[in-house]
């Protein structure tokens, strides 16, 4: 009788289970972008226009406003850039070398990232385990190399 493996049964996610993760994930960044572009348009909403009269202190207020607007617009287009690099999948060195380059070319620290995907990874709307599981290992491990 020949031994079982239990490598064949046990080994962890699969090929197939990574990518399911990856595009998991990438749907999961894209609905982030969506908030975060949704709340830089509700603050660019509040701003006052050009013509609207208004002593000084309204003119720090909209400054502020217009900063977040701003920072929430770039979260949202980094959130965008992210779920693009990891639909696909790839190795983690591949995956967190360009994240590190969007990182980069947005003017943040890679670690920026970290919160965003592992929310990403616990809020998969999917009931694959097996993905959930890709997810959250392909998460640890991408946290990994960005903090390196």
């Amino acid at each position: 009788m020949e031994p079982l493996v239990v490598d064949e049964f046990f080994g962890g996610p699969g090929p197939e289970d990574l990518l399911n993760a990856a595009a998991a994930i990438a749907q999961a960044l894209r609905q982030f972008a969506a908030t975060e572009a949704q709340a830089a348009a509700g603050l660019r909403a509040c701003l006052p226009g050009a013509t609207d009269p208004g002593p000084i202190s309204d003119i720090r207020r909209a400054k502020s406003v217009a900063l977040a607007a701003a920072e929430a617009a770039s979260r949202a287009a980094l959130l965008l850039e992210t779920a693009d690099i990891l639909a696909p999948g790839g190795t983690v060195p591949e995956l967190a070398a360009a994240l590190a380059a969007a990182t980069k070319r947005a003017g943040l620290p890679p670690k920026i990232l970290l919160p965003p995907l592992r929310a990403a990874s616990l809020s998969l709307p999917t009931d694959d385990a097996s993905a959930r599981i890709a997810a959250a290992i392909r998460v640890q491990e991408l946290a990994a190399a960005l903090n390196a």
